[in-house]
């Protein structure tokens, strides 16, 4: 530890974790603390966020409603290049860091802070998230890490420590879950404890934001998402904000229980972890934003954002979002999306999507030439030519084979 820290900015969520590292920033460093805690549409009430911090002797509190900027600049961005983390985690904890790393670091520097922390572990992928984001945002900020730092390594330890020190700890009614969770607009996980075993099913109790697919509606549901330059911009035609937007369609997707992922997925620190994900807007948002790719964008551009797309994903999921690489395909992907307006039709039920139309003023579709019927555009006798020139090479090395 260094006595040269005089104030640090908390990433503060107002829990037992976050409440016992405000304590222990005082204790320890003996330096003021600034509390940010950020409304990112993770439905809790924040209010007493900020009651507990001002009770704990905080002076600077910052809550701050972020769901507009998190689904434009984050969100929406991510969603223009289809990114699937191991071909189907749709990033929803990993996306929301980078945001707020960067509020962070702009309350650092609006309060003269010379450090921002965080409550992270040391065995996860979000402490290499805060922290990539912080450097690349203030290459001098300090980050302080309590969980790399203290021996309070156990749930117990924590709870003792904020019951030695009259630190309020917050008790559900069905008292603490066995499981841990993060949550935003675009997704709530489960991850731990009664998560552990990859053989055992998840309790449906669990899930908060979809239905049990079989307990779902059984006649299927309809939506009609517009698309502007790639992002959503309107279901059923009303036009939304985009957090507006993505709230809506999570009402209709969890109604008809889509959105659950259930992933063993490789962490960027190393080891496998097993995950739990209702993601029920963003899988909505992943089937419509394809299916107006599907007649907007050319075959080259298309296969080539495909290839690309596993390496974008990667990079948000590993805590790149600020990187140059990120920012250089970013670019490639947005150039892509200029012409991709329109609107298509998805048909829902009993936990899947389909997309069932599609329409565009930039189609790329053309009946004149996809019919079977005659036509008068296409002279069939030209793929002779085409299948014997693409066939060359395949001849010659059977050939040499003879």
């Amino acid at each position: 530890m260094s006595a040269s820290v005089k104030k640090v900015v908390l990433a503060y969520s107002g829990g037992l974790d976050t409440s016992v590292i405000l304590r222990w920033l005082q204790e320890s460093y003996r330096c003021e603390v600034v509390t940010f805690t950020a409304d990112l549409g993770q439905g809790e009430e924040l209010e007493p966020a900020r009651q507990k911090a001002e009770m704990m002797g905080v002076e600077r509190i910052f809550i701050e409603d972020l769901r507009e900027e998190f689904v434009r600049d984050f969100v929406f961005p991510m969603m223009r290049a289809n990114a699937l983390y191991e071909g189907c985690y749709l990033l929803g904890t990993s996306i929301a860091r980078p945001l707020i790393a960067k509020r962070l670091v702009e309350i650092a520097a609006e309060t003269g802070a010379d450090a921002v922390a965080h409550g992270a572990t040391g065995k996860g992928n979000d402490q290499v998230r805060f922290e990539l984001s912080a450097y690349a945002l203030n290459p001098r900020i300090r980050v302080i890490a309590p969980w790399r730092e203290w021996d309070l390594n156990a749930r117990e330890r924590l709870i003792a420590y904020a019951e030695e020190r009259q630190i309020p700890i917050p008790r559900g009614k069905h008292g603490t879950p066995p499981y841990s969770t993060d949550a935003n607009l675009l997704h709530i996980s489960y991850e731990g404890l009664a998560l552990e075993d990859p053989w055992v099913e998840p309790d449906e109790d669990m899930f908060t934001r979809t239905v049990a697919p079989e307990k779902a509606p059984d006649e299927p549901g309809y939506v009609v998402v517009g698309f502007e330059k790639g992002d959503a911009v309107s279901v059923d035609g009303e036009r939304l904000s985009p957090a507006a937007l993505l709230t809506r369609l999570n009402a209709i997707a969890g109604a008809h229980g889509i959105g659950r992922l259930d992933l063993v997925e490789n962490r960027f620190v190393g080891m496998k972890s097993r995950g739990v994900y209702e993601t029920p807007g963003g899988t909505l948002l992943l089937a419509a934003h394809r299916g107006i790719e599907s007649i907007t964008l050319d075959r080259g551009a298309a296969h080539l954002k495909d290839e690309l797309m596993p390496r974008y994903a990667e990079l948000i999921y590993n805590g790149f979002w600020y990187a140059p690489e990120r920012l250089m395909l970013q670019a490639a992907i947005d150039r892509s999306q200029e012409d991709v307006v329109g609107e298509v039709r998805l048909k829902l039920y009993k936990g899947s999507v389909q997309v069932v139309g599609r329409r565009s003023p930039k189609s790329l579709y053309s009946k004149d030439y996809a019919t079977f019927e005659a036509d008068t555009v296409y002279d069939q006798k030209d793929a002779e030519g085409f299948i014997k020139l693409n066939a060359l090479r395949l001849r010659i090395a059977g050939l040499a084979r003879d």
